[in-house]
């Protein structure tokens, strides 16, 4: 599986962006996808993860209401609309994927073994 992140950038508090990750190399039935973070000097935190064949979606407490995870399967490509951004949310942004998940490994980084390269996000105040 490869997946390549894209879409990062500078934008100021308050502001939007639209990540796409793209996936290949295999049929994603049974996959889930999610989203990462991770900021200089802290660990790698989930963000977000959609199932591929189903409309079952998972966020963080801290992005609820702002993130919206989406896939356009024809593309073979998943969304993440981030609004309403805050200079936390400034980190590293890394997709990856997961085959067979259960519901409480979504969250954990070592539960996916594919990643994307990340895709820088800044916010600034």
């Amino acid at each position: 599986v490869q997946l390549q992140a894209s879409g990062g950038g500078l934008v100021q508090a308050g502001g939007s962006l639209r990540l796409s990750c793209a996936a290949s190399g295999r049929t994603f039935s049974g996959y889930t996808i999610g989203w990462f973070r991770q900021a200089p000097g802290k660990v790698r935190e989930f963000v977000a993860a959609i199932r591929w064949n189903s409309r079952y979606t998972y966020y963080a407490d801290s992005v609820k209401g702002r993130f919206t995870i989406s896939r356009e399967n024809a593309k073979n490509t998943v969304y993440l609309q981030m609004n309403s951004l805050k200079p936390e949310d400034t980190a590293v942004y890394y997709c990856a994927a997961g085959d067979r998940l259960i519901v409480s490994t979504v969250t954990r980084p070592n539960a996916y073994d594919s990643w994307g390269q990340g895709t820088l996000v800044t916010v600034s105040s």
